[in-house]
């Protein structure tokens, strides 16, 4: 739930300020005019005009062992306030130190701990407090915080597995093009000038790298903001509706990349919804919170799609076959659980297998793209450097 500043005036006139919880701004505005309070500005924390904080932010691994030395002291039999107290100021991290200070202040107020966990969206998203709620309810905290901290480090783990079959290929190439660009840019033309002061007949495949050369150095500029303005407007046009859909359905459809995006989909909505299941949330909500960690537009819908048919009294396997996203093992396997009401131990086993399919996915991967980028330089630059000798090897028959 949302913190809202306010200013307003009471029935003496007087100014007061303050802040306070609550849906929305109208809420807000409501619960002042029973306390005769005429408001003048509301304005919801976080939203402020602020000069901006870099290196302010919270990672997934912070939040990860802090949930697990959370757990450990609860389990320990620490008062909740001295857990948080003692966790906030050993943080290094001034901004979680800040967070955790002001969730121990809330709960020391009287609050519980979901609620004050609510207050800070940006450091843990709806299923963390979620599960906390539930823990809180069903008076096993502990377990709930063991398994949130399992489920974290998995998804850090997914999440780093993801991470590295992106970013060798896309070094790789950058490396290369930037290679060949300079080269074209700026070592081209000093042969370029050679070969015209020798007045050589030039082969085609050098002409055609002298005039590839030319262009880049006539247009570089141009070349490099409208590479600049395709990247904002493809960002621009990945925010929408329907661009979202449109270029998460093509990464869906690409070859070895677009199979390896479908397994850590399916991990993840197995593993986050298995989490919320075991831990007492309820599976619509479980769905919604699903829907919303899912990574995928296209994986989101059918999620939610599979929401709104369990609404009208249908079971899960069946809406999540019809959506064509998720594969038949996938479906046969919640459909077991299902029946024999370990839906959550199913997921969980799902998980467990597709993780592992992810690990292997991206070691393969990495397999065949290293001979690929290989062979891509090799072409590249081995042919840029045979067309600029080619005249040379000319020149030097003439002679001799």
């Amino acid at each position: 739930m949302p913190t809202y500043s306010w200013k307003g005036k009471n029935r003496m006139g007087k100014m007061q300020e303050g802040s306070v919880a609550a849906e929305n701004k109208e809420a807000v505005i409501a619960l002042l005019r029973r306390q005769q309070i005429m408001v003048s500005a509301v304005t919801e924390k976080g939203k402020e005009l602020a000069v901006p904080k870099f290196g302010g932010g919270v990672s997934q691994k912070e939040i990860a062992i802090f949930t697990r030395q959370f757990s450990v002291m609860i389990d320990a039999g620490l008062p909740l306030v001295q857990c948080l107290e003692i966790l906030g100021s050993q943080q290094k991290n001034r901004a979680f130190q800040k967070v955790l200070f002001q969730v121990r202040q809330d709960v020391e107020s009287g609050s519980t701990l979901a609620d004050s966990l609510r207050k800070h969206q940006k450091v843990f998203n709806s299923l963390f407090c979620n599960m906390i709620a539930a823990g809180e309810s069903g008076g096993i905290l502990d377990t709930i915080l063991q398994r949130l901290a399992a489920y974290i480090e998995k998804a850090v783990k997914l999440k780093a597995a993801v991470r590295s079959a992106m970013i060798y290929p896309v070094a790789v190439i950058t490396i290369a093009v930037g290679v060949v660009v300079i080269i074209l840019w700026k070592v081209i033309p000093t042969f370029a000038m050679l070969f015209q002061g020798l007045g050589a007949t030039l082969p085609l495949p050098t002409r055609i790298t002298i005039a590839v050369s030319n262009f880049l150095g006539r247009f570089m500029p141009l070349l490099v903001l409208a590479g600049g303005a395709v990247a904002f407007f493809m960002n621009r046009y990945y925010k929408t509706y329907k661009g979202r859909r449109q270029i998460d359905q093509f990464v869906l459809r690409l070859p070895v990349l677009g199979d390896l995006m479908r397994k850590i989909a399916v991990a993840r909505f197995c593993r986050t919804l298995g989490t919320l299941i075991q831990s007492g949330v309820p599976i619509l909500e479980g769905l919604e919170i699903t829907a919303r960690t899912a990574g995928n537009a296209i994986v989101e819908d059918a999620i939610m799609a599979t929401r709104k048919s369990i609404e009208e009294g249908k079971t899960i396997a069946g809406p999540l076959e019809e959506t064509g996203v998720f594969p038949s093992m996938v479906v046969q396997m919640i459909s077991v659980g299902e029946q024999t009401g370990a839906l959550d131990a199913m997921l969980s086993k799902i998980a467990d297998f597709y993780e592992d399919e992810v690990d292997e996915a991206v070691e393969n991967l990495m397999a065949l793209l290293e001979p690929v980028m290989i062979l891509f330089l090799g072409i590249m630059i081995g042919g840029i450097v045979i067309s600029m000798y080619m005249p040379m090897f000319s020149l030097l028959g003439k002679i001799a």
